[in-house]
């Protein structure tokens, strides 16, 4: 394969990890990486969920005493099921509107436009619900959330199936708003996005299976590989983030990134591809 086609996966993976877990969209990031490094077609688009994949194998590896627990736990232990059963409670309302709309949503809204309005739109949101969040929270960690608080995060989720928007950043976000602490907000989106991001990327394949070979295999592997090792870095300098700082650098970021493409598109100084 083309050492330079594996340089873009290289590339497109680091992007994918470096903003998977922050509240600044990776789907949005990719589209506009893509864009600019020429890697586009239906083909790129599978690629770009699929290496989502390795990520979230970076989550599983930083919280992997909590998931083994959890995961040995099931069959003894309350607490572990009842967190357990909070995830899959959050998952599923992305799978039921996933199946729904999923393929219509790829067609029509994985655009640089659209990426750079969410952009803007999402940023303002942060700052509003950074002005908004109480003194005193109602849930201060993941165990203290019940079956209703994580079907609320859960369908704040469905919102980032719109590129640009960040899964990250709805769930973080929206679990604030609902009571939740910074920390507990910031670890279930984490563990949320295991099941979420590990199902997307499978069913993505999939579906695609017929247009793709094992000559495809290097591409998806570098992909993946440079995904996990900067998400790795990503998730753990997050977290140490998240105990001593708010959320409005990035919204401030997305602001002004999503005038950037908008600026650029309009004068023509960059050529977005669809």
């Amino acid at each position: 394969m083309d050492m330079l086609v594996l340089l873009k996966a290289a590339v497109m993976g680091v992007v994918e990890g470096l903003t998977e877990f922050l509240p600044i969209s990776s789907t949005g990031h990719l589209i506009l990486a893509g864009s600019l490094l020429g890697f586009v077609g239906e083909k790129m688009k599978v690629f770009e969920i699929a290496i989502q994949t390795g990520a979230i194998f970076a989550v599983v590896l930083v919280y992997w005493q909590r998931v083994r627990d959890t995961v040995t736990g099931l069959a003894a232990q309350p607490q572990a099921r009842r967190f357990a059963m909070n995830v899959l409670i959050g998952f599923l309302p992305a799978v039921v509107l996933g199946l729904l709309v999923g393929k219509w949503i790829k067609a029509h809204l994985f655009l640089p436009t659209v990426v750079a309005s969410t952009f803007i739109l999402g940023g303002f949101v942060i700052l509003w619900a950074e002005r908004r969040q109480a003194a005193h929270t109602r849930v201060p960690t993941v165990d203290d959330m019940g079956p209703m608080d994580a079907l609320k995060v859960g369908l704040v989720q469905c919102f980032a199936m719109v590129p640009g928007t960040s899964r990250s950043g709805a769930t973080i976000i929206g679990g604030m708003l609902m009571g939740l602490s910074r920390q507990a907000a910031t670890d279930f989106s984490f563990f949320l996005g295991i099941p979420t991001l590990i199902g997307a990327g499978l069913y993505s394949l999939y579906k695609a299976r017929a247009d793709l070979d094992w000559a495809d295999a290097p591409l998806f592997g570098v992909g993946l590989l440079f995904s996990f090792l900067s998400a790795w870095l990503c998730v753990r300098w997050l977290l140490r983030y998240v105990a001593t700082h708010d959320f409005k650098p990035f919204a401030w970021y997305r602001i002004a990134f999503g005038v950037l493409i908008l600026v650029t598109a309009h004068f023509g100084w960059v050529t977005w591809a669809d």
